[in-house]
């Protein structure tokens, strides 16, 4: 019994899985290390705001790099998908078994048990 599909398959179907993704997060490790440098060497204005540009447009990119990998088509699917059931009117069930709703009394029962005529 196999439990889990070949991988030659897998990517035969689906592509090279998170390709973009995987280079934006490589991208901010990159800034990552060399911010560490930085503050390892003692702290170079310069390298600092490189190192902090180079973290802040891999995570700019992240978000945009995980929608071109296709993952973003599935969660657009998904809202679209909610968003519709939300629009649709949903019918009142009467649960079975239950009592039927309490009712006002009839105007000539209300009238008899002391309501205000009417002029």
């Amino acid at each position: 019994m196999i439990l889990a599909e070949p991988t030659a398959v897998r990517e035969r179907v689906f592509g090279e899985p998170m390709r973009y993704t995987k280079t934006a997060l490589l991208v901010f490790g990159l800034g990552l290390t060399l911010g560490f440098v930085v503050v390892v060497l003692g702290g170079h204005p310069r390298l600092e705001r490189v190192s902090s540009a180079v973290m802040a447009l891999a995570l700019i990119g992240l978000p945009l790099a995980i929608f071109a990998d296709g993952h973003g088509f599935r969660l657009v699917a998904w809202i679209a998908a909610r968003l519709r059931r939300r629009n649709r009117k949903k019918k009142p069930r009467r649960r079975s078994g239950a009592a039927p709703p309490h009712r006002r009394p009839p105007a000539k029962a209300a009238a008899r048990a002391g309501a205000r005529p009417r002029r």
